[in-house]
């Protein structure tokens, strides 16, 4: 498998944008039904990264992680497209993640049916679960060894 598409917020072109605004619409809003408008004004900041494999018929797999003002590492909007699921792809984008910024702590919301996925990451329960977007969440923080 080859490295994936890493690129910061302030770099993306209007075709990346649109390319992972294309997945994202399809996984959350079309497949997941969510309640939540997806777009907003973290995937532009310059303390976010952006992770993806393509194929020719666009983005497969994509990720993006964070620094919030407190300075902690966030990541999130992990989705993978229907048809290229179960080849490892989200796992190769953690890991990357872990990779590169795995050195300091790292919290994500997980959807409650991906928990045990997380935690085979070194992800942890960190705190009580909740609703976002109409679907159950799981706060969940790794870290480092």
């Amino acid at each position: 498998m080859s490295s994936p598409h890493l690129t910061d917020g302030p770099s993306l072109t209007g075709a990346e944008v649109h390319a992972i605004w294309t997945i994202r619409d399809l996984v959350f809003n079309v497949e997941q039904r969510c309640e939540d408008a997806d777009p907003d004004a973290i995937d532009l900041e310059s303390t976010t990264s952006h992770l993806w494999f393509a194929d020719d018929r666009g983005i497969t797999s994509y990720l993006r992680t964070y620094v919030t003002p407190d300075g902690v590492r966030h990541v999130g909007r992990v989705c993978t497209r229907r048809d290229a699921r179960g080849a490892g792809l989200s796992g190769s984008l953690l890991r990357e993640v872990l990779r590169h910024w795995g050195r300091a702590p790292i919290v994500l919301g997980a959807q409650a049916y991906l928990h045990d996925w997380y935690a085979s990451f070194g992800f942890v329960q960190d705190g009580e679960p909740y609703v976002e977007a109409g679907i159950d969440h799981v706060p969940m923080r790794r870290d480092p060894a």
